[in-house]
């Protein structure tokens, strides 16, 4: 059986060129790219969770996220 780890983040981020946090088919959001990048490093597809959400254009300094993971 495998241990499962949840990593938790803080983030911060320019907005200007994303549609808002939350996943959207066909647009760029900071959810897709950030699941994207930690997906390459887990070596697995994760999904990020969120403690709030921006819209689009909107700028973030302290957003807490998290992923769960395998050890």
């Amino acid at each position: 059986m495998e241990h499962i780890q949840r990593i938790a983040f803080c983030v911060r981020y320019d907005g200007s060129a994303y549609h808002g946090w939350q996943n959207q088919e066909g647009l760029m959001t900071v959810q897709h790219c950030l699941e994207k990048a930690f997906s390459y490093v887990a070596d697995h597809p994760v999904t990020i969770i969120c403690a709030g959400r921006t819209d689009a254009g909107v700028h973030a300094t302290g957003q807490v996220a998290h992923f769960d993971t395998y050890a």
